[in-house]
């Protein structure tokens, strides 16, 4: 039977043991829904507010201050949108990077069709943003600066607490996509000084189906979805119960193993990339160092990153070529371009995204068939001169 090496947790990770148990047990022992008045109701309620109570330390917030949604993207576009009704009064210019989340930069577009300005903070070659630059960008009428944590394609950390620092000193609202960083690095939202923070409970061991916005207490963000009083009325529709329990249990998980778990993966990421970088033609993207503890991802001259992907498949190794949320689509990644990739570089990325199941032997398998893959679509491009002796 051929090996599976699962390389792709930046997309989605497993479902933690402890997140499943505790799901299962609450799927078989409750069905009430916990908007209702009855006995049933208010048991399903119980849960969803010990869950609420649990996610808010995890990250330094009130449990007020917690609100679920269904996935990240819909978090981002409702902190967004919400953020821009809230504040068009006082001016309708936004700031974000040229290296965000698709969720965000749609959201933003889309309002820049309602008539609000956008400006798209520069990065350097490793997609980093500045503070310096956003220092630049902040004018009277700027209502809403959006910044991720850490990139979803190449690993990159953003200076968040710098960025969110400047914001309050000019009383812009601040929120940053932390949908790679929640459960992978510690977060504190009072540390960082962020009025809004994106999760997402399936990037930590957590289901599909749960997410939450943390917006500060004090901020009036209007809803997105209109409808049912759940969620203290800002977003309708009935919650997910089991799932928010899941992605509680898995956050607390993640917390705790969090220390080990990232110097192992660390070692493992480091010597992928130390090994990856000796192929001729291979290029890491992202920050050397500030980058997420399990993501080492590359640029391969000569080949194409999707096709190298299915042949990895063959092979038994799960990965992506950037973002899982932009495939099927044709065009160079908005990251890797925006870092001064040139677009024919761009198309051969490749990203490993390791987590908590992988082992030093997975590592192994991938460095023995990552160097055969290349050398086999670079065969068989007649363009490509890639590693090839001149006669």
């Amino acid at each position: 039977m051929t090996r599976t090496v699962y390389a792709d947790h930046a997309a989605t990770t497993p479902v933690c043991r402890a997140a499943l148990e505790a799901m299962t047990d609450y799927i078989q022992q409750h069905h009430g829904n916990p908007s209702g008045l009855h006995s049933s109701a208010q048991a399903a309620k119980r849960v969803l507010e010990d869950a609420r109570e649990r996610i808010a330390a995890a990250i330094g917030a009130k449990k007020n201050e917690i609100y679920f949604t269904s996935n990240g993207s819909e978090a981002d576009n409702w902190a967004i949108k919400g953020a821009a009704e809230l504040r068009k009064d006082r001016g309708r210019h936004i700031i974000t990077s040229s290296v965000e989340h698709p969720a965000v930069i749609a959201s933003c577009e889309h309002l820049r069709t309602m008539g609000y300005e956008v400006s798209y903070l520069p990065v350097d070659g490793h997609g980093e943003a500045s503070a310096d630059s956003l220092r630049e960008a902040l004018r009277d009428d700027t209502i809403l600066v959006s910044v991720m944590m850490a990139n979803n394609e190449i690993g990159t950390l953003q200076p968040i607490e710098e960025m969110a620092r400047l914001c309050k000193e000019k009383d812009v609202l601040f929120h940053t996509d932390a949908v790679q960083t929640v459960g992978h690095l510690p977060v504190d939202v009072n540390e960082l000084g962020v009025d809004m923070l994106t999760m997402a409970g399936h990037k930590f061991g957590g289901p599909k189906g749960a997410a939450a916005l943390y917006v500060r207490q004090g901020i009036k963000l209007p809803p997105l979805i209109h409808g049912g009083g759940q969620e203290r009325g800002r977003r309708g529709g009935t919650e997910n119960v089991a799932a928010i329990l899941g992605m509680a249990v898995a956050l607390e998980e993640s917390i705790r193993v969090m220390p080990e778990a990232n110097e192992r993966l660390t070692a493992m990421r480091d010597r992928l990339i130390e090994e990856v970088l000796k192929i001729h033609g291979a290029h890491l993207t992202g920050h050397p160092e500030r980058r997420l503890p399990g993501n080492a991802s590359f640029a391969f001259e000569c080949i194409e990153g999707e096709s190298a992907a299915l042949m990895l498949n063959y092979r038994g190794i799960e990965v992506s070529t950037g973002s899982a949320c932009s495939t099927g689509s044709l065009e160079a990644s908005h990251v890797l371009t925006a870092t001064g990739m040139a677009k024919e570089l761009a198309h051969g990325s490749v990203r490993f995204s390791l987590g908590h199941g992988n082992t030093e032997e997975d590592i192994d398998h991938i460095l023995e068939h990552v160097p055969v893959v290349v050398e086999r679509l670079r065969s068989m491009s007649p363009l490509c001169n890639c590693g090839k002796k001149e006669d």
